[in-house]
């Protein structure tokens, strides 16, 4: 996906999409297909919005490679390119990609120092994945 960057004072997808943008891809996760006038409508239902500063958004969000669009007369009728989970997990490897320079050592020690929180639950599930991965590797 091109043109996105971390915002590390924001959490989830604000994180990556400013809060306009995350809120069309909100709406547009929500929906099949979306037009910017429908975007515009239930936008404006929490604030004051224009038009074309919709308009825009949405076609940034395209560029990005986050909104696909196609032609419905004069207008574009848009839908999300991926769901919002493949947008998180796609921006965590990203991220885990751009880390890869400090060697996997300093990741894993990274990752591990995160799981000081981490239940039982959670646990359990990583120890499945391990296990997993062991088994693929060993066939």
């Amino acid at each position: 996906m091109k043109g996105i960057r971390v915002r590390t004072d924001k959490h989830g997808i604000r994180a990556w999409l400013f809060d306009l943008e995350a809120d069309v891809m909100e709406i547009a996760w929500a929906e099949t297909q979306v037009s910017v006038g429908g975007v515009h409508e239930e936008l404006e239902s929490s604030r004051v919005i224009a038009y074309t500063t919709v308009m825009t958004t949405m076609g940034r969000l395209h560029d990005k490679e986050l909104l696909l669009r196609e032609r419905d007369g004069k207008r574009y009728l848009y839908r999300a390119a991926m769901t919002r989970d493949e947008f998180l997990l796609q921006m965590a490897d990203d991220v885990l990609d751009s880390l890869a320079e400090a060697g996997f050592e300093n990741v894993a020690s990274l990752l591990v120092g995160r799981l000081e929180t981490a239940n039982d639950e959670e646990l359990d599930r990583l120890d499945m994945l391990i296990r997993r991965r062991r088994e693929e590797l060993d066939q």
